[in-house]
């Protein structure tokens, strides 16, 4: 089989990243041939097809207004991508295309190009685009359900992208103009990283081309050593979204003095370090340093205020062994089990989170029983084994009509 993975950067950016490659080495391990497509980047990994990359845009900066007018355009049907993606096909004859996050840099211009040569394609969704035009079902950091209907417009009426008129209407114009060319009623099949991803894009397109297949992690590599150095741990960046001010408020709230530790950096890490304690903010923490902070947290906190999807986040805490403490956020539910592999709480409500920490941070023995059943149940339902024989078994399907 030959596969042609497309994604936007080629390097590990993020989450959609990290579950790209770990596909791409495994179909490269198993015999298949794998065709790469993305843009231009120094920070890239090497590929024999980067001649048909595309340039790189960031979609910022001061450019002038004819310099905008073209990357607005360029943003929402790319003639480049089309142009070097038939090209790419031409040459290679690939079995299957395999997009991963290729909005705005090379946008759905490209199924479209796929499929005039009759090549099929899948899609994993690692987020919410195909319904919502700013992608995360935010609205004033809220979440928000309003294009699931289908009408766009509440993008524009709503100035969801950043309070801007002229960013929200180019992603109108974007969402409007994709629907008109059908390029999501052209995908053969998507992939739903969780329940409530696949419910959510089901507003848009048949149950039937959803499938379910949620990310994985390799067991094998990633295991705890059972250290508990009696800290909780939140990883991420320190956005609105992703909770972490619930999570300072919940430490000032208790009174027990637990220690907390967050990793990451963000457009809030001022003004959260002014509000809440400096001392407990660490930075951008990669590599072995990331893994022993893991492997030595007594509990991971995951207090999304947004539709997580299938977070890598929580399946590596669980795979470390550690309890995790999630929002009743997206996908979150289904990989937390509430009081057995860790606990949930509403959503933005400091006072439940305190009760939740306090709890485990009280019971050594109650983490480590917690924590051995969230290892278990990453070995048993969210292996990297496992969800390769998922990928493949849809490819299968797909290319036998089944």
């Amino acid at each position: 089989m030959k596969v042609l993975i497309a994604n936007k950067f080629f390097f590990r950016n993020g989450g959609s990243e990290t579950v790209m490659f770990q596909e791409r080495d495994y179909l490269l391990r198993n015999g298949c041939q794998v065709v790469d497509f993305s843009m231009r980047d120094e920070r890239n990994l090497s590929s024999d097809y980067e001649m048909y990359f595309v340039g790189s845009r960031s979609y910022g900066g001061g450019a002038g207004k004819l310099a905008k007018m073209a990357d607005a355009f360029s943003l929402v049907h790319s003639p480049e991508a089309a142009e070097n993606i038939s090209r790419l096909i031409k040459e290679t004859k690939p079995d299957i295309m395999h997009c991963h996050n290729i909005y705005h840099q090379l946008t759905p211009s490209i199924i479209g190009a796929a499929k005039k040569q009759g090549v099929p394609v899948v899609l994993t969704l690692h987020d919410y685009k195909p319904v919502c035009p700013t992608y995360n079902r935010l609205r004033d950091d809220k979440p928000c359900s309003d294009c699931l209907d289908g009408d766009f417009s509440h993008v524009l009426r709503n100035r969801c992208a950043d309070g801007s008129l002229g960013k929200s209407l180019l992603l109108y114009a974007e969402a409007v103009v994709q629907r008109f060319l059908g390029s999501y009623e052209n995908v053969d099949a998507f992939i739903a990283p969780s329940r409530f991803m696949q419910e959510s894009i089901a507003h848009r397109v048949p149950d039937e081309r959803i499938k379910l297949l949620y990310n994985g992690i390799d067991t094998d590599e990633v295991r705890g050593s059972g250290t508990d150095d009696g800290y909780v741990l939140f990883l991420g960046r320190l956005v609105r979204e992703k909770g972490v001010e619930t999570l300072l408020k919940a430490h000032t709230k208790s009174s027990m003095g637990w220690r907390l530790v967050i990793a990451g950096t963000g457009p809030l890490s001022e003004v959260l370090k002014a509000k809440y304690n400096a001392s407990n903010f660490v930075g951008h923490i990669v590599g072995e340093a990331l893994r022993e902070m893991i492997d030595r947290a007594a509990v991971v906190v995951v207090p999304s205020d947004w539709y997580e999807n299938c977070p890598m986040s929580v399946l590596e805490a669980m795979a470390y062994g550690k309890p995790v403490i999630g929002s009743r956020m997206g996908g979150i539910p289904e990989l937390v089990e509430h009081n057995i592999t860790g606990m949930l709480f509403d959503a933005g409500n400091a006072n439940e989170l305190t009760v939740a920490l306090d709890k485990l941070m009280a019971s050594p023995e109650l983490r480590k029983q917690m924590g051995a059943k969230a290892r278990k149940r990453v070995v048993d339902e969210f292996s990297l084994s496992r969800h390769n024989a998922g990928l493949l078994n849809i490819y299968q399907s797909i290319l036998l009509g089944v």
